[in-house]
């Protein structure tokens, strides 16, 4: 099973958030959006679909613990590590992108093919898709 079968499956839409806007405002996206990670864009060098990082609830908790209230206000860009964005492509296989994910210790990976974003996966996704395809192995064959 490919990336791309997940995708399929899933909206279109990918959530974002700008390196410049706060962590508040990406909490709020979150909550928004009933989602527990978000595609960093730079507002700087481009306003396509070109991902630099991915902000997660883990980011919100940290900069909370470090800063207190006051991390609310830090910017995402002061949070997230523009030159180590882990991505795969949704001709990869789902192994593949389990591997990356538990490799670099993430739960969440953008999918990007030609160099446009077109959208995550996450690893409840993988799971969710190794279940399924187990099941439908185990379904008996009708005679």
């Amino acid at each position: 099973m490919k990336v791309g079968d997940i995708l399929r499956k899933k909206t279109a839409r990918v959530a974002t958030v700008r390196m410049n806007e706060t962590v508040a405002i990406a909490a709020q996206l979150m909550r928004a959006n009933d989602i527990s990670a978000l595609v960093v864009k730079d507002v700087v060098r481009t306003e396509g679909n070109t991902a630099v990082g991915m902000f997660t609830e883990r980011d919100v908790v940290r900069a909370i613990a470090a800063n207190g209230a006051a991390g609310a206000n830090l910017k995402v860009s002061q949070l997230i590590s523009v030159q180590q964005l882990v991505s795969c492509s949704s001709n990869d296989t789902l192994e593949h992108a389990r591997h990356l994910m538990n490799r670099n210790q993430i739960r969440h990976l953008p999918v990007i093919d030609n160099y446009s974003l077109i959208g995550v996966v996450s690893i409840s996704d993988i799971s969710t898709a190794f279940d399924e395809a187990a099941r439908a192995e185990a379904r008996p064959v009708p005679a």
